[in-house]
């Protein structure tokens, strides 16, 4: 039986609780005896409702002099969240073999407010003091530093921390199996990063997250410690897709903690001797892989990429522009599109630069031209390939899926695939993938389904999706090829969801393709009501948060946290944006039509009448 708990919240603001601090720009906080002291900037005061600043280095306290058990196990706790190299001062919490042995850097249990800590078992109990912690489970990241979401239906943390008496001395003999932080704590110390891998001929972003200071087992800083992650390969949810062209057991070169940009922006990369003798070609797709990698993490141009060799010679280098042909990134958007007033499907070339400009749309050429054969054709919805020479366009009545040359003229075609339901419960949005195939929903809920027409050009396929409960209601394929966001609606709630896909390698087109493991990527949304996909991996989503309003954010596609909010994108109901962050963003607002969001400018109106914006892809 448990005796009555002595109960603390450790979370993320507990630092603030009695102390004002001082904080020296961004550049660190004085934090009572337990932070590093900057040497420059302006001093501002921290006040507890500001929570804690990214910026924050953080220091334990090691234990006092006959501390008693509860102080031993709050101490313990505020030093997990330490920048201590090693983490020094958490194990002088620890008996001197449990110091020995914990390796808590293998994984993070990240929770959503904190760990409450009860008191089990006091001083005079046989077995001596031990306290349960306790708390609800986000995440955790796992050995490869990915980030997985918890889903199970109970997401209850539980661990226990046993106190003995250690040279007089109260210690924990059971740390936690992992590090556990707080979200706002988790926040703090890691940053999210994009290390990429190939599939096929295009290269994937595979969302990571790595200590933004040293780490403090490694002591490597943190783009050492994403080329390690780089290195060490692909996260276990992507790995099944994607290939690395680094050679078994490449790792760096013993010894590098650091790498660094030389006055030219050029990263050199000292790698050991398992790459000693690698081709040409694959060391410049090496080398692509890590341009890709490390270009986000600097605030300069990344010129180039050096590998060397074990013995600091050169193995390869590649220059930006090099590693973009490598890459097979998707071509420019020449124009963006959209259904208009009179259920035409229009397209828009756009200059991003001009303030006084007319916004001309006009007709897709083709057989949805209204000068062809089909001038009654009426688009539900639509999408384009990313040659932008072909159209899988949805009837009005949402009972038939076309595929429309854009190149040659004639009527439309017969639909490839019809739906017994009708709107809003027939054929959703289609769209394509860098392969070639549309990916359309059928959201009749009597034959609910995802269907895939491969090549667009075969016989539908119906695509088995693993674990998927709900109706699908929007669907958009990653650029990449080998990603899907779904919409799923159950019980009137729309939750966003991504999807790996497996194609059997070699088979050709009729080989069954399926979607495997579907995990969150909006587990912080109350309802989704549209998405798309955006540059580097991540999401763009329309949504609301529990008790706030409809906006649209970008999401880190492995579900971690909100990235960004666009301004003042309130009553939006579709959005596109593609790989090119130069592009605009485009959205229907039932307010105001088609609006478009400049790189760095205002929301503006470029048709009064139409919806459904869609970008190639």
């Amino acid at each position: 039986m448990e005796a009555e708990p002595a109960r603390v919240r450790r979370d993320g603001r507990r630092r603030w609780r009695r102390v004002r601090a001082y904080a020296f720009g961004a550049a660190g906080l004085l934090l009572a005896g337990c932070a590093s002291m900057p040497d420059h900037g302006e001093i501002r005061e921290v006040r507890a409702s500001q929570g804690v600043d990214s910026q924050v280095r953080v220091f334990g306290v090691p234990p006092a002099d006959k501390a008693g058990p509860a102080d031993i196990v709050d101490g313990f706790l505020e030093a997990m969240t330490s920048d201590d190299p090693q983490l020094q001062t958490a194990r002088k919490y620890l008996t001197e073999e449990a110091a020995k042995n914990w390796k808590p850097g293998s994984a993070v249990t990240v929770l959503s407010a904190g760990i409450d800590r009860f008191s089990v078992g006091g001083e005079k109990e046989p077995s001596g003091p031990r306290y349960k912690m306790t708390g609800t489970k986000l995440a955790t990241v796992d050995e490869r530093s990915a980030y997985q979401p918890e889903t199970s239906a109970n997401r209850r943390y539980e661990e226990f921390l046993q106190l003995v008496q250690e040279n007089k001395q109260w210690r924990i003999a059971t740390p936690p199996s992992s590090l556990v932080l707080s979200e706002s704590d988790f926040q703090r110390i890691y940053m999210p990063v994009n290390k990429y891998y190939f599939a096929g001929g295009s290269l994937v972003a595979d969302p990571v997250y790595v200590r933004q200071r040293s780490d403090p087992d490694s002591r490597m800083d943190p783009t050492t410690q994403t080329v390690q992650s780089l290195l060490a390969g692909p996260s276990k949810w992507l790995g099944p897709v994607v290939t690395s062209s680094f050679p078994t057991g490449t790792e760096l070169r013993e010894g590098t903690k650091s790498l660094t940009y030389d006055g030219q922006n050029v990263l050199k990369v000292p790698l050991n001797d398992k790459v000693d003798n690698v081709a040409q070609p694959q060391c410049e797709k090496m080398a692509a892989q890590l341009l890709y990698t490390v270009q986000d993490l600097t605030a300069s141009r990344l010129a180039r990429v050096e590998l060397l060799r074990a013995d600091r010679s050169s193995l390869c280098s590649l220059t930006e522009a090099a590693a973009a042909a490598i890459a097979h990134r998707p071509p420019v958007p020449e124009y963006q599109y959209y259904v208009d007033s009179g259920d035409r499907l229009v397209r828009m070339k756009l200059d991003v630069t001009s303030e006084d400009q007319q916004y001309r749309p006009e007709p897709v050429p083709g057989p949805l031209s209204p000068t062809s054969a089909n001038p009654g054709f009426k688009v539900g919805s639509a999408a384009v390939s990313y040659d932008e020479k072909r159209a899988a366009v949805v009837s009005d009545d949402g009972r038939g899926l076309h595929l429309v040359n854009m190149t040659t003229a004639g009527a439309v075609p017969a639909p490839v695939l019809g739906s017994k339901g009708s709107k809003p419960n027939g054929l959703g949005a289609p769209s394509w993938d860098a392969a070639g195939d549309v990916w359309v929903a059928d959201q009749d809920p009597q034959n609910a389904a995802l269907y895939r027409i491969p090549g667009a050009t075969s016989v539908p396929q119906k695509i088995d999706v693993a674990g998927l409960d709900g109706r699908i209601t929007a669907l958009k394929v990653s650029p990449d090829g080998v990603r899907i966001a779904l919409l799923v609606e159950k019980d009137n709630r729309k939750n966003l969801y991504i999807g790996r896909i497996e194609r059997p390698e070699g088979k050709g087109d009729a080989a069954p393709v399926s979607v495997r493991e579907l995990r969150p990527a909006a587990p912080q949304m109350a309802s989704v009501n549209a998405l798309s996909w955006a540059p580097r991996g991540r999401l763009l989503v329309v949504g609301r948060e529990n008790g706030g309003v409809v906006q649209a954010r970008y999401m880190l596609a492995d579900g971690s946290m909100i990235a960004a909010s666009l301004p003042g994108a309130t009553g939006l109901v579709a959005v596109a944006a593609t790989e090119d962050e130069k592009k605009p963003v485009v959205a229907f607002s039932e307010d105001d039509g088609i609006v478009w969001l400049p790189p760095g400018a205002q929301w503006r109106t470029v048709a009064e009448g139409g919806r459904a914006p869609i970008y190639p892809g």
